[in-house]
């Protein structure tokens, strides 16, 4: 693949050996199948893959490719995969990447919601309920991380604060993109003095024609789908506005959708709490993008297979969309002082709404009995201390909640 000029495409380096989307296809089912641990891991994953053992892409293209991603609304790991797809193969390269990443774990997830019905007594209660715990000790250490990368400052610190506070007092449905809006505006405010000059280019192959129309789909859709929801009364499409709504506000990684989700799930009678974080503990346990959770969503509120692909189409559309939109035009903005400064407040405010989001629902509705606590801290500390793998969490959490029902 040749370098494109900054007319036609943004950079990320050369493709030595442009392959098919079959072979593209082939290595992330494979990814799809044995990515444990969350957006982070696996980056290191696809780092492992596709820079060290596969030479697709160098060092410092990754690493270029990766800060674009973190910088977008999104799936992270999700927006590499489909990047690195499309530099091998184009776009039925990127769609094969996507579709061979996300199916295993969408699939595991249909499965649950079929089985999650069918639980009942002492023993599938105190399944649910292990899972459930889960999710409090995950949710824990995605704060508790993030916290200490995003809010190292006391500036960054109180944004966050702020935030939590909005989210925490306010009954509107509104008040998380209302956080989110108001961290984008302290940090231009504020965090302007904080981001660092960056280096490196960024090439792949997008026009700026694509690019513009990506974002003009991404906007429409936006704005759209609540207009068209409303003018129909259609509960398909509001489901579907409801997914990507929830897709194109989610900043920092894939556990910020746990509030908007719930937000748009749990808050109009379309799924209990319990049943919600039940759904959130099993993604713990199974490989790929945390965003197939929208398949389990999508599965327990419809009732069928359409359902679960809805929800899947709705939650990534919007990352991949901004994410091609971005593309073109990615260079030149990230060198921007008053973006970086935007991205540093957003990301101290999605702290803030996770935290508010750790306590309602997921601690409000779960840890009831010191024993609930224990299993909790045990998960947590697993998890943070011992650096264990979620699955591993996962199956301590369900196996302490099933013998406690059992006692």
């Amino acid at each position: 693949m040749s370098n494109l000029d900054s007319s036609t495409g943004a950079s990320f380096g050369h493709v030595p050996h442009p392959g098919s989307p079959l072979e593209v296809l082939r290595i992330f089912l494979k990814l799809g199948l044995t990515c444990f641990g969350g957006p982070i891991a696996h980056i290191g994953y696809f780092r492992a893959e596709f820079v060290v053992r596969r030479k697709w892409i160098d060092e410092r293209a990754y690493a270029d490719l990766v800060g674009l991603c973190q910088f977008l609304p999104g799936p992270a790991s999700s927006q590499v995969g489909f990047s690195i797809g499309l530099m091998r193969a184009g776009y039925l390269g990127a769609l094969a990447a996507w579709t061979g990443f996300t199916l295993p774990s969408a699939t595991i997830l249909v499965l649950f919601a079929y089985g999650a019905r069918a639980l009942s007594g002492p023993l599938g209660v105190g399944l649910l309920h292990g899972l459930k715990l889960t999710a409090v000790a995950i949710v824990a250490q995605a704060v508790w991380g993030m916290a200490r990368n995003l809010c190292p400052d006391r500036e960054r610190a109180s944004i966050a604060v702020v935030a939590a506070l909005i989210v925490l007092f306010s009954m509107a449905s509104i008040a998380q993109i209302g956080a989110i809006f108001l961290g984008g505006l302290a940090g231009l405010w504020f965090c302007r003095s904080q981001a660092p000059h960056p280096s490196g280019r960024v090439e792949l192959p997008v026009s700026r024609t694509v690019g513009l129309i990506a974002l003009g789909i991404f906007f429409i859709l936006l704005a759209g789908l609540p207009v068209l929801s409303g003018s129909t009364g259609s509960t398909d499409f509001a489901r579907l506005e409801a997914f990507y709504r929830s897709g194109a506000l989610v900043f920092g990684g894939g556990h910020v959708v746990l509030p908007l989700l719930r937000e748009a799930f749990v808050a109009p009678g379309w799924l209990s709490d319990a049943d919600f974080l039940a759904g959130y503990g099993a993604a713990q346990a199974v490989p790929g993008p945390l965003f197939t959770f929208a398949a389990y969503l999508g599965t327990m509120v419809s009732h069928d297979l359409a359902g679960a692909a809805l929800g899947l189409v709705g939650i990534f559309l919007p990352g991949l969309l901004v994410l091609l939109g971005a593309l073109p035009f990615w260079d030149s903005l990230r060198k921007r002082a008053s973006a970086q400064a935007m991205m540093r407040g957003v990301n101290a405010a999605v702290v803030g709404v996770l935290g508010a989001a750790f306590y309602d629902p997921v601690w409000s509705t779960t840890v009831h009995t010191a024993k609930d606590f224990g299993i909790a801290l045990v998960g947590f500390v697993l998890l943070v201390a011992w650096r264990v793998p979620p699955v591993v969490v996962v199956a301590f959490s369900a196996a302490a909640g099933t013998a406690m029902a059992l006692v």
